[in-house]
């Protein structure tokens, strides 16, 4: 069974074909960082223009990587939610013409369930259950994940999301946007502890977030010091240090909350080296593992869309070729699969037969 996955939630343009028993087959993504540098942010009707003429010529390009017709082509995913409500319309009315047009069924699919399940698209794959911690530009929480669907939320940001409050910062420091790598790559260069930054609500109990605060005291340091590139790397440091602390320490606390021993993360900060390695040390030294996807799927994209759609069809759930769009769609709001079992059937071959 083939299914086309449709990620357009955001600035990037995502297709991919996932195949049931041999995994991924194509992978094409389309990234707008030129077109919005220029305005240091997404600028929303520039996303959506750049969706609508890129998903065309990237959905051949994926049927091509494939080596496969639209008639191969059993089912079609979109992202529905969360995201900008105008590049949501753009993937989601494509998916839905797409799939009435060559007679197969549409799925909605949540972005951030599609975040959530993106370390499956890896050869270590983790069982149930497990802590997810969702860190990207829109959202940070750490999700309870029992099974597919089965979703409790622990914690999450109650101001800005910790990829938004990255790449802020890098613009304070004169970074081009988005900035939150080019940050860490900075922070590389940065002496450890010549400035001490806070870790946010680690006083409080809760598995809460804040980063609003932090920003603030950031731009109070950047203001007070020299502008210098050494400078401007030990702030970026310290930033990124207190990032990360915060992190570790609230999913440390969760970890310990729940008993769970696998921890995924996932989202575009995932792929933060920083964060890897000290999380890493934390869950070994507390007898766990830790999983999250390689940085290109880390990043919004098809693969992880179609993996998802894949997984909801085969329960069929959200399916339908009516438009549907949620610009605010809590994971919690999922209904659970029926058959917990299920992913692993689904995915069972991935390890010896995904070549991407």
């Amino acid at each position: 069974m083939h299914v086309l996955g449709i990620e357009t939630s955001c600035d990037d343009t995502g297709i991919a074909i996932y195949n049931d028993k041999l995994g991924l087959l194509a992978n094409q993504v389309y990234n707008q960082i030129t077109v919005h540098n220029d305005y240091g942010g997404i600028v929303p009707e520039l996303a959506s223009r750049e969706h609508i003429q890129k998903t065309v010529p990237l959905m051949q390009a994926a049927l091509k990587e494939a080596h496969l017709t639209s008639s191969d082509i059993d089912a079609v995913a979109y992202t529905a939610g969360p995201g900008l409500v105008g590049s949501l319309m753009v993937g989601a009315t494509f998916g839905c013409s797409l799939a009435f047009a060559w007679g197969v069924p549409a799925i909605a699919v949540n972005h951030m369930e599609g975040h959530l399940l993106s370390s499956m698209l890896e050869d270590k794959i983790p069982d149930f259950p497990f802590l997810a911690l969702l860190v990207s530009g829109g959202h940070t929480q750490l999700i309870s994940v029992k099974g597919i669907g089965e979703y409790k939320l622990l914690g999450e940001s109650l101001d800005d999301a910790v990829g938004e409050a990255f790449d802020k910062i890098a613009k304070m420091l004169g970074l081009c946007y988005p900035g939150g790598s080019a940050l860490s790559r900075m922070a590389q260069k940065g002496r450890r502890a010549r400035f001490i930054f806070p870790r946010p609500m680690i006083d409080r109990p809760g598995l809460d977030f804040s980063f609003s605060g932090l920003k603030t005291f950031t731009a109070n340091i950047i203001r007070q010091n020299k502008k210098d590139d050494q400078t401007r790397s030990d702030i970026a440091r310290a930033f990124e240090d207190a990032v990360v602390d915060t992190l570790i320490i609230k999913s440390q606390r969760a970890v310990e909350q729940t008993g769970f021993k696998r921890l995924v993360m996932a989202g575009g900060v995932s792929a933060n080296r920083a964060l890897r390695a000290k999380m890493e040390q934390v869950m070994n030294k507390l007898g766990g593992e830790v999983f999250y996807a390689r940085p290109e799927f880390c990043a919004d994209n098809g693969a992880m869309i179609a993996l998802t759609g894949l997984i909801r069809l085969k329960s069929d759930v959200n399916i339908g070729l009516g438009v549907t769009v949620r610009p605010r769609w809590p994971l919690v709001e999922l209904p659970p699969l029926m058959e917990v079992n299920s992913f692993e059937k689904v995915v069972a071959n991935i390890a010896q037969k995904n070549k991407l």
